[in-house]
């Protein structure tokens, strides 16, 4: 099949963009960015937008800068940025070890980073990332600019704080110290497929202590979050086998997981002990 039959709008200034937004957003006017999502529900016929809305010539959304002490990842940015090391420092090592999960080449070369945050699947890899730590989302509209903190944006399956108007600018990450370790685990059935479940960890060590644990988990609950009994449980502790595993047993106890057909609740809970666990002794 073929979209529907759409109204096209390419602004190349944001401000254009937006005013665009404000107009053609109750005529079901969606933003295109890298579209990964969005052109193959137009294709099949779920999605008929009256008008789309293209941000790709707008350069002011495109690019990375380090802003103090975040990384700011403006709204073209493609998920391919982070395969190289473009980002430096140990925010860099973590979201290069974690695009590598996010569905095959071509949709890397052209998905984006704040795209995937916008759409909110649950199985999102940055969804999970931007939980994690503590992201912040930066929306736009003609009303003015809001600053959105990750356990406020999102709501429930593919559902966000957005308003009709507003376009997701930029996403902002904090830098992480330099001896901050880092692991990343999610299990899908192939290479490439939405993952049933993922775990994030990080955490310092202080006089060989763990401090500053975080357990970020997307895929088997509607939200990806971050689980605080587990992270209290970490925090003061050393980093043995011991802790790690009263970790795991936390954050799966902590979960209301979602159930299918092929995934019942008590099998994500259970991948989400082991992949908790094995986050945490990854961890580097």
């Amino acid at each position: 099949m073929k979209p529907a039959p759409f109204s096209y709008h390419a602004p190349t200034e944001l401000q254009e963009a937006l005013k665009l937004l404000a107009a053609l957003a109750p005529q079901d006017g969606r933003i295109l960015a890298g579209g990964q999502t969005l052109v193959p529900t137009m294709a099949f016929r779920m999605a008929r937008p009256a008008h789309l809305i293209d941000i790709n010539g707008i350069r002011a959304l495109d690019g990375v800068v380090i802003d103090g002490d975040r990384l700011r990842i403006g709204a073209c940015t493609r998920h391919a940025y982070f395969e190289s090391d473009k980002v430096p420092g140990r925010l860099g090592d973590l979201l290069r070890r974690v695009v590598r999960f996010i569905a095959h080449y071509p949709i890397r070369q052209r998905g984006t980073f704040c795209g995937s945050v916008a759409n909110a699947d649950p199985a999102s890899e940055w969804c999970c990332v931007t939980a994690a730590l503590d992201g912040i989302v930066v929306a736009e509209s003609e009303r003015g600019v809001r600053r959105i903190a990750a356990k406020d944006f999102y709501k429930a399956v593919m559902t966000t704080d957005i308003s009709e108007d507003e376009l997701i600018t930029a996403v902002e990450l904090p830098l992480l110290p330099e001896d901050t370790l880092t692991g990343f685990c999610e299990f899908s059935r192939r290479a490439g497929d939405f993952a049933i479940a993922m775990v994030l960890a990080t955490y310092r060590l202080q006089a060989g202590r763990i401090a500053d644990a975080r357990i970020g988990l997307g895929g088997a609950e509607a939200l990806p979050r971050r689980i605080k009994d587990a992270e209290a449980i970490l925090n003061g502790k050393k980093p043995e086998p011991v802790v790690f595993a009263a970790a795991a047993d936390a954050a799966a106890a902590a979960i209301d997981p979602i159930e299918d057909n092929n995934n019942p609740a008590d099998y994500r809970r259970a991948l989400v002990h082991t992949l908790a666990g094995r986050a945490l002794a990854s961890a580097c």
